[in-house]
């Protein structure tokens, strides 16, 4: 009889916990788009230009460039490998090489070379953290110091210019009004948010970020997997970084300087866990959608480039430790 009772009672608590898991599932969904819904309240109020066309246009344009490598960095988070930090210099391997190629190639296979080429730098990060198990953070590092230092030598430290204006004029006109960097970014984070929600390898990649060792003893892929979320990284950058090239008709070492911080920042506060096995790319662009829209207003409300990354920075920690304490309470 006692025994009984007391399975009764763990059966009630186990309910209980699930139900606390759910209801704080929908509450951090719920809570994201509220948060942005009274950042466009604030916005209206710090300065009347917030809700503008114009500066609607510049936001999402913006927000594009970034949002693509959000795409990529979420697939990396899912599985385990904390960040790649070698973003910056894929970025403007992608920049660059995609208009220093343009007079001996063209502009269509520059920009597929670039990318290409920012893809095998991102094959470099997955055979280190899935084959040869290096930390993520100082491969992604280590292979993007290495990476920005042979670019620069390419083309010695100077900006390169774009040799095509055409290639430029396209990516900066619009599709039924919408800006085709736009465009380009919702197809990416479409195909994204299908391959991690519907595919075999989607699963797969949960599975790895979940719980590595249980992947491997059911003969899942791990190494495989978790290279292939650098690769995809690294694709995401090439082509975020080509994208800004052709827009600006001009590019630096530098270019791509911040981006990774935005992309984590984005992430994280879209409720991707750090620990990896959750997240999706819907919850990382509504991320991406209030970190843009915050900084728009800063910007809008005159506030200073370091306090601005002061605030991102606080965002972040308030972010993971609310990830952790989650986790904790979950038993994880």
């Amino acid at each position: 009889m006692s025994d009984g009772v007391v399975q009764g009672s763990s059966k009630s608590a186990a309910g209980r916990f699930a139900a606390q898991g759910r209801w704080a599932s929908m509450l951090a969904r719920a809570g994201l788009l509220l948060a942005i819904g009274l950042l466009l309240v604030i916005g209206t109020l710090v300065n009347p230009a917030f809700l503008s066309v114009g500066n609607f246009v510049n936001v999402f344009t913006s927000m594009a460039i970034v949002g693509i490598v959000v795409v990529g960095m979420t697939f990396v988070l899912v599985v385990g490998g904390l960040a790649d930090l070698s973003v910056p210099a894929t970025i403007a391997c992608g920049a660059i090489l995609s208009l220093a190629l343009q007079p001996h190639v063209g502009p269509l296979p520059a920009f597929l070379l670039a990318i290409g080429l920012a893809g095998l730098c991102g094959s470099v990060n997955g055979i280190l953290v899935g084959y040869l198990k290096v930390n993520p953070i100082i491969a992604t590092l280590g292979v993007g110091t290495i990476v920005l230092g042979v670019v620069e030598s390419m083309v010695g430290g100077v900006i390169v210019y774009g040799s095509d204006p055409a290639s430029g004029d396209f990516v900066k006109s619009r599709i039924l009004g919408v800006p085709v960097v736009v465009v380009i970014f919702l197809v990416t984070a479409f195909v994204g948010h299908l391959v991690l929600s519907r595919s075999i390898w989607g699963r797969w990649t949960y599975a790895v970020g979940g719980n590595a060792r249980a992947a491997a003893a059911s003969a899942l892929p791990v190494r495989a997997v978790k290279a292939g979320a650098f690769v995809l990284t690294g694709l995401c950058a090439g082509l975020s970084g080509g994208l800004l090239g052709l827009t600006l008709q001009s590019a630096r070492p530098m270019v791509g300087t911040g981006y990774e911080f935005s992309a984590i920042t984005a992430v994280v506060v879209g409720g991707i866990s750090i620990m990896g096995g959750s997240g999706s790319i819907p919850r990382a662009i509504a991320g991406l959608f209030f970190v843009q829209f915050l900084t728009n207003i800063m910007v809008l409300g005159g506030i200073r480039t370091p306090v601005q990354g002061f605030i991102l920075g606080l965002l972040i920690i308030v972010a993971v430790a609310v990830d952790l304490a989650l986790r904790r309470r979950g038993g994880a």
